[in-house]
């Protein structure tokens, strides 16, 4: 992500120029390689073929912990006393086989100097569900570490639920790091699914308030959440850096702002294998970056997910991002854009592949809603457009291969007149096929063919 600043000032001031010097580009010959083979459904869409499996917890066997037992403050003091305790705790209920471990009601600080940059938290082990009593918090103490994980996930078959997980970032000390300066400190997690943990199940979860990531994944398996609220956090709301079957469904992820890249959810595996990832039914909104970028995802859905600008909140990126080379199915999503980004109104933006215009497998575009916004792909090939509504900006494409362009609606702004023409649909070397697509009311003839680029005449004539 530390290139994408680049990508959007570039473009940025392309699209400033819009139609003046408009550098929108559509694919040349049909490369249709394996879209064709894809086994669709009845939208369209390619079958999801993959579940997340679900940890399940077959041992009945509970145990609430003793904080007096055990001498552990629930005041939210005394996190050296109250880590050491807590974690003897569990480690106590595990060896003795509780598959239910309770945490009661109180606010319990925690905070281990493991070394110079990294502050330890609490550690869960496999085959447990650890549940938060009504007024349970886990909060990491004060600390001046890069990295943290208020609760690491130590194990397989783990489920985590019903509570509330809180960072120290409205009083973390930003010390620089000695060989930079650098007082980022982006690394502080409220739950961290690594060291080979897999079969997890986050659910009913307030995150809050860290340094960086609400969650992190970290090159793990069947990862699963649901109807968590994760705000407030610095840099991502869920971070996947190296994830197979990962379903995130029914969360709230907003407010998500302070340190570069600043989305609701970031697939980045940075050489890991993302692969097999559904994001559904999630309400997105006030994320400072964007809501969701896919940098490295093979094989991910983004479906039925509404994504909001919201009031006040300034978009970098803007809501959706994908970036050359990720398999994407993207479908029944509701965007709304209020003042743009740095790439304009655009609710959806593939980032170029550069000089190598080819891609492996077709993106689908379906049944979205995009308010007050469009969507542009660029240097890239194979797309599968249909029956969008894009209220009020364009839909472009330039320098693409194949593109399938079938029923979708664009609208002029009606605060932007003066830019009517050459605004609707935009192409620069394209090719392709498209029917039935409308500006307003009126059909357009979008002259597409599968043999010759296209470039509308406005785009050749400056505009």
């Amino acid at each position: 992500m530390k290139n994408i600043s680049f990508y959007l000032l570039l473009f940025t001031i392309l699209s400033v120029v819009s139609c003046k010097k408009d550098v929108l580009n559509l694919g040349t010959e049909d490369t249709t390689s394996e879209t064709e083979k894809e086994d669709l459904d009845e939208q369209g869409l390619p079958k999801i073929e993959f579940q997340a499996e679900l940890p399940t917890v077959t041992n009945s066997l509970e145990y609430t912990i003793d904080i007096d037992q055990w001498d552990i403050p629930n005041d939210g003091t005394d996190a050296v006393k109250t880590t050491a305790n807590l974690q003897a705790a569990i480690d106590w209920a595990h060896e003795e086989e509780y598959g239910r471990v309770i945490l009661p009601e109180g606010t319990f600080l925690v905070g281990e100097d493991v070394n110079e940059i990294y502050q330890g938290g609490i550690e869960v082990h496999d085959n447990t569900e650890f549940v938060f009593s009504e007024g349970a918090i886990l909060e990491i103490d004060t600390n001046n570490k890069w990295n943290y994980c208020v609760m690491s996930l130590d194990g397989d078959n783990i489920i985590i639920r019903d509570g509330i997980i809180q960072g120290d970032r409205d009083t973390h000390v930003f010390t620089p790091r000695e060989s930079d300066g650098n007082i980022s400190h982006d690394e502080g997690h409220g739950i961290c699914v690594w060291n080979d943990s897999n079969v997890v199940l986050v659910d009913n979860m307030i995150i809050r308030n860290t340094t960086g990531d609400g969650s992190l994944v970290l090159e793990a398996t069947d990862v699963t959440f649901t109807n968590n609220n994760i705000y407030n956090n610095r840099r991502q709301g869920i971070s996947i850096v190296g994830g197979i079957r990962v379903t995130i469904t029914d969360n709230e992820i907003h407010h998500i702002n302070g340190t570069s890249p600043q989305f609701g959810i970031d697939i980045e595996g940075a050489g890991r294998v993302d692969e097999d990832i559904l994001i559904q039914n999630n309400y997105f909104h006030h994320n400072k970056g964007g809501d969701i970028v896919n940098t490295s995802g093979k094989n991910v859905y983004i479906l039925n997910n509404i994504l909001e600008q919201g009031k006040g909140n300034d978009y970098i990126d803007g809501p959706l991002v994908s970036w050359h080379k990720t398999h994407n199915v993207i479908a029944r999503n509701t965007i709304t854009m209020d003042t743009g980004s740095v790439n304009g109104r655009l609710g959806y933006i593939q980032y170029s592949g550069g000089g190598d215009k080819g891609h492996n497998r077709a993106t689908y575009v379906h049944d979205n809603v995009c308010n007050n916004c469009g969507m542009y792909m660029y240097k890239s090939s194979d797309a599968d457009v249909r029956r969008n509504k894009f209220y009020g900006y364009f839909m472009a494409f330039s320098d693409f291969k194949n593109v399938t362009l079938i029923d979708n609606l664009v609208t002029y702004s009606e605060e932007h007149t003066n830019l009517r023409y050459c605004w609707s649909y935009r192409f620069k070397d394209a090719t392709g096929v498209a029917t039935d697509n409308y500006l307003g009311d009126e059909l357009q003839d979008l002259p597409l063919t599968t043999t010759e680029p296209y470039t509308m005449q406005c785009v050749l004539d400056g505009w």
